[in-house]
C-alpha cells in the first residue's frame, strides 16, 4: 500500500511538472524572481543586523521609520509596480507596442511620488515628535525617515521598469541589477554606519543614505539596459514616453486599488510597530527581529507570487483562464510545501534565525531580547502558513485585476482588526505584547481564507485589465 501511495504522488507530480502552466512553468519564472526579491529582504536583514550592533536604540528606530516610509511610498509602488499585469496581459494578447507606453505611465506615478516625499521632510519633526516615543528613538527616527524620502523615485520608478521584465515572463535581468543593488547597499551600510576607509561615522543615517545610493544605482541599470534599440522599436519605450491619458487612467483604475491596498497592509503593521514603541525599546527591538526574519522567510513567496500573477496575466491575455488557474496552484503547492517546513524550523530551531541578530546584541539588553525574540518568532511560525495563503491568491486575483476586492478586504480588515485591535488591546486595555501579537495572527489568518474564497468563487476569469478591442 505505501508503495502504491508513493507511485501515485509521484506520477501526479510528473505530470503537474509537465504541463502548461504546471510546476515546472511557475519554477522557471520564479527562480530568479525568488532570487531577486531575496535580495531586497537580505538588505533589510543585514541592514537591521549591522544597526543592532552598533546600537540597540538605532534597530528599534529603524523599523517604525522605515514602515512610515514605505507606507508613504506604498500608494505609488503599487500603483506603479501594476505595471506589470498591463505588461503580461499585452504581451499576452501580442500587442507589444503598447508596452512602452504603459511603462512610462508607471514613471509619471514615481514623480508624483518623489515630489509628496521632498514635501515630507520638513514634516517629520512633528510627525515623529507626537509618537511618544523616547528621545534617543524619536531623533533616529526622524533622521532615518528624511533620508530615506531622498530616495523615493527610484525606488518607484523600478517598480515599473522592472514590469518590462517580469510582465514578459523574462525575468533574469531582474536578478543581475537585484545583486548590484545589494552588493552597494551592503557596501555603504558597512561604510557609512561604523566609519570604514576614510568614511564617517554616520550610524542610522548611513545606513539610510546606503539604501538611497543603491536605489539610485539600480535606476541606473534599468536605463541602461531598457533603452536598447531592440526594445524601443519593437516595444515602443522611447515613442511611448508621453502622457497617455487612456493607459493611464487604466492604470489608475486598476492599479490605484493596488497602492491602496500595499499602502493599507503596509499602515497596519506600521501603527502596530508604533504602539508596539510604547512598551519600551526592548520590547520594540524583539518585534523588528522577528518580523525582520519572518519577512526573509517569506521572500521566496514574494517571487512566486510575482510568477503567478505574470503567468495569470498572459494566460488571461490569451484568453486561456484555465491555464491561469492551473498557474496558481501549482504555485500553492510550491509555496505551501516550502512554508511548511519553515514554519517547524522556527517552532522547533529558532536559534539559526536569531543567533545572527543576537551575535553583538548589548549584554545589557540581551537577557530580555533573546527569550522575547525566540518567543514572537513562534508567532511567526504558526500564521505563516496562512501568509503563503494571502501571497498566493491574492497575487492570482492581482493579475487578472480583482484589485478593488484586494483593497476593500485588506482596509476593512487593517483598520477594524489590526490597526483597531491593536489600540484597543494596547492602549485602551493596556495589554502586552503576546495579547497584541495575537492580533497580527488574527489579522493575517483572516486574510488569507478571504482571498481563497474569492478566487474559488471564479469571478476573476472573466476579468481584463487591457482594452478589449485592438483600437
Amino acid at each position: 500500500m505505501p508503495h502504491k501511495i508513493v507511485k501515485r504522488v509521484v506520477s501526479s507530480f510528473l505530470k503537474g511538472w509537465n504541463q502548461d502552466c504546471g510546476y515546472k512553468s511557475i519554477l522557471i519564472l520564479a527562480f530568479p524572481l525568488i532570487l531577486s526579491t531575496a535580495t531586497w529582504s537580505i538588505q533589510q536583514f543585514v541592514d537591521r543586523m549591522l544597526l543592532l550592533w552598533y546600537s540597540t536604540s538605532s534597530v528599534a528606530a529603524s523599523m517604525p521609520a522605515g514602515a512610515i516610509n514605505l507606507a508613504t511610498m506604498a500608494v505609488f509602488i503599487g500603483t506603479a509596480s501594476y505595471v506589470n499585469t498591463f505588461v503580461a496581459q499585452y504581451y499576452g494578447a501580442n500587442r507589444l507596442i503598447k508596452i512602452g507606453p504603459s511603462i512610462w505611465q508607471g514613471i509619471y506615478v514615481a514623480l508624483a511620488g518623489a515630489l509628496l516625499h521632498l514635501i515630507l521632510i520638513p514634516l517629520a519633526v512633528p510627525l515623529f515628535s507626537s509618537m511618544g516615543h523616547a528621545p534617543e528613538i524619536r531623533n533616529q527616527e526622524i533622521i532615518y525617515f528624511q533620508t530615506l524620502c531622498l530616495g523615493a523615485f527610484p525606488v518607484i520608478a523600478a517598480s515599473s521598469f522592472s514590469s518590462f521584465y517580469s510582465g514578459r515572463g523574462k525575468p533574469w535581468p531582474l536578478l543581475w541589477i537585484s545583486f548590484f543593488q545589494t552588493g552597494i547597499n551592503l557596501l555603504f551600510d558597512y561604510l557609512l554606519i561604523f566609519g570604514r576607509a576614510g568614511f564617517p561615522e554616520m550610524g542610522i543615517r548611513g545606513a539610510a543614505l546606503a539604501s538611497v545610493i543603491s536605489a539610485y544605482s539600480a535606476l541606473a541599470c534599468y536605463c541602461i539596459l531598457l533603452f536598447r534599440p531592440s526594445y524601443t522599436k519593437v516595444f515602443h519605450l522611447l515613442h511611448g514616453w508621453r502622457f497617455n491619458p487612456t493607459i493611464f487612467r487604466r492604470l489608475i483604475r486598476f492599479g490605484f486599488p493596488a497602492g491602496i491596498q500595499f499602502f493599507m497592509d503596509i499602515s497596519g503593521f506600521t501603527v502596530f510597530l508604533l504602539l508596539i514603541g510604547r512598551l519600551g525599546t526592548i520590547a520594540l527591538a524583539a518585534t523588528t527581529i522577528a518580523f525582520n526574519i519572518g519577512w526573509l522567510a517569506l521572500t521566496p513567496m514574494s517571487g512566486i507570487g510575482i510568477a503567478i500573477s505574470t503567468l495569470v496575466g498572459q494566460r488571461l491575455g490569451m484568453n486561456k483562464p484555465e491555464l491561469a488557474q492551473r498557474s496558481v496552484w501549482s504555485g500553492f503547492h510550491f509555496s505551501g510545501l516550502y512554508m511548511g517546513i519553515i514554519a517547524l524550523l522556527f517552532l522547533t530551531v529558532p536559534n539559526i534565525f536569531l543567533s545572527p541578530f543576537l551575535a553583538k546584541a548589548s549584554p545589557e539588553d540581551l537577557p530580555l531580547l533573546y527569550p522575547l525574540s525566540r518567543t514572537l518568532l513562534k508567532f511567526v511560525g504558526f500564521y505563516s502558513f496562512f501568509d503563503v495563503v494571502a501571497v498566493v491568491f491574492s497575487a492570482a486575483l492581482r493579475g487578472a485585476g480583482d484589485t478593488r476586492f484586494i483593497m476593500w478586504a485588506i482596509s476593512i480588515l487593517s483598520l477594524s482588526i489590526f490597526i483597531g485591535g491593536s489600540f484597543i488591546i494596547l492602549i485602551l486595555l493596556q495589554g502586552g505584547i503576546y495579547a497584541a501579537w495575537g492580533i497580527v495572527t488574527a489579522y493575517i489568518i483572516l486574510l488569507g481564507l478571504i482571498f481563497l474564497i474569492r478566487f474559488r468563487g471564479g469571478k476573476w476569469k472573466d476579468m481584463r485589465v487591457i482594452e478589449t478591442t485592438l483600437s
